[in-house]
């Protein structure tokens, strides 16, 4: 079995503040782990920058414009209580995408049986309209529709494993027979 492994350094250049539970150190575990020699199989990968109007799959221009809006030239900006945006937070949300299409498009070609996206900030709580837990787009829904877009997927199929609900995909696809969402 061929499995894609997307990461990218920009990951670690999104940053919150000492003692958040969604840090770097998160994607440094991740990394560590994956170094271990019974990954050696994996195809790694760069991230490639995602398009912008990938985002416009699951989101409406607005949330985009709201989330460029929103990261700070220096320091750090809270969104909400949990949200938090870095001078790199765009460049990292917009890897994440990237990173989710070209693994879309290699499972669609044939090119990888799966693919792993390494990233940060997460994505499954940000709602349609809303940025919110840490989240400022939600990648898989936006992996969901571009399947359907571009490859003809009729049907998908989400599983989130989170420790807890990803509303943000729930209240994109409710009411949407061609997605299962099962968290």
């Amino acid at each position: 079995m061929t499995t894609q492994l997307y990461s990218h350094p920009i990951f670690l250049e999104h940053l919150t503040p000492p003692g958040h539970p969604e840090r770097p150190d998160r994607m440094r575990a991740v990394e560590k782990a994956l170094a271990e020699p019974k990954f050696d199989a994996l195809i790694r990968l760069d991230a490639p920058r995602g398009r912008e109007e990938n985002v416009f799959l699951a989101h409406p221009e607005s949330h985009m414009a709201f989330v460029a809006s929103a990261i700070p030239e220096t320091g750090m900006r809270r969104i909400d209580e949990d949200t938090i945006a870095s001078p790199q937070t765009f460049e990292a949300v917009m890897h994440a995408i990237g990173a989710v299409t070209a693994g879309v498009d290699a499972v669609f070609r044939g090119e990888a049986d799966n693919a792993f996206i390494a990233s940060r900030p997460p994505g499954h709580h940000a709602e349609r309209e809303t940025a919110m837990g840490f989240c400022f787009f939600n990648h898989i829904a936006i992996a969901a529709r571009y399947a359907q877009e571009k490859h003809g997927a009729e049907r998908v199929a989400i599983v989130d494993w989170d420790v807890h609900h990803g509303n943000g995909t729930q209240d994109i696809f409710w009411g949407d027979t061609s997605v299962l969402y099962a968290s």
